[in-house]
């Protein structure tokens, strides 16, 4: 098995759950006491949210080009980023680095078109929603993507940052989210790309009424497969 290096803690809850699937993903395939040969360089995400926020999104793209560095010299054969949001700064961690990154948009979009969907709603952060770089990047394989309106997008962005990051889970939430994936239905879309690692600790498919895409468990199903 190749060694799959996982740049994590953006947040620590998602990265968490990262580990967990890809060691259950590894010992599904394998078998018996088989797990992930992986190596996690977990960052402070208090440091990486404070660029975000000011938009020094150059300082995050070197931060993390530098952890991938160290994942490489570590002797990771392909790179994990452990978050939606950070893909922003996937080239800047390309171009570190002679391993490559798994980019979690393309495992998403390529599970959206085998489920023969083309119109997809997208939840993540503000970021993530508003702009260019996810979108376009799903928009590229073929998808239409449709985003909540202004308020609900804030919602779901402060339930990210104020509650999930944090390990809090409300029904409350729950309930919030699926109204605005209602919205999302009642305009045309066909699935929802749970475009959070952190939503997922939040919603499962049962709670959606239409194809939910998981991309924290996308992501690491498609580690696993390139990994063995």
């Amino acid at each position: 098995m190749k060694t799959i290096g996982l740049i994590g803690g953006m947040s620590w809850e998602s990265s968490s759950e990262y580990y967990r699937l890809l060691n259950e993903l590894t010992r599904e395939r394998l078998g018996g006491l088989s797990s992930a040969e992986c190596i996690l360089y977990s960052v402070d995400f208090a440091e990486i949210e404070a660029m975000q926020a000011d938009g020094r999104w150059e300082d995050a793209g070197r931060r993390l080009a530098q952890v991938a560095r160290s994942l490489e010299a570590a002797g990771a054969d392909l790179l994990v980023l452990c978050t939606n949001t950070m893909h922003k700064v996937a080239s800047a961690i390309e171009e570190a680095v002679s391993i490559p990154l798994l980019h979690l948009a393309d495992t998403t979009a390529t599970a959206v078109l085998r489920a023969g969907l083309t119109r997809v709603g997208l939840l993540g952060t503000a970021f993530t929603m508003e702009q260019a770089f996810y979108r376009d990047r799903l928009a590229a394989h073929g998808l239409e993507v449709l985003i909540p309106g202004p308020e609900d997008r804030a919602l779901v962005h402060r339930v990210i940052y104020d509650e999930l990051c944090l390990g809090i889970v409300r029904d409350e939430s729950r309930t919030a989210y699926q109204e605005v994936i209602g919205g999302l239905v009642d305009r045309g879309a066909e699935g929802v790309v749970l475009g959070c690692t952190e939503i997922e600790l939040l919603l499962r498919q049962e709670d959606v009424s239409v194809p939910a895409f998981a991309t924290t468990r996308l992501h690491a199903e498609a580690a696993v497969a390139a990994a063995l």
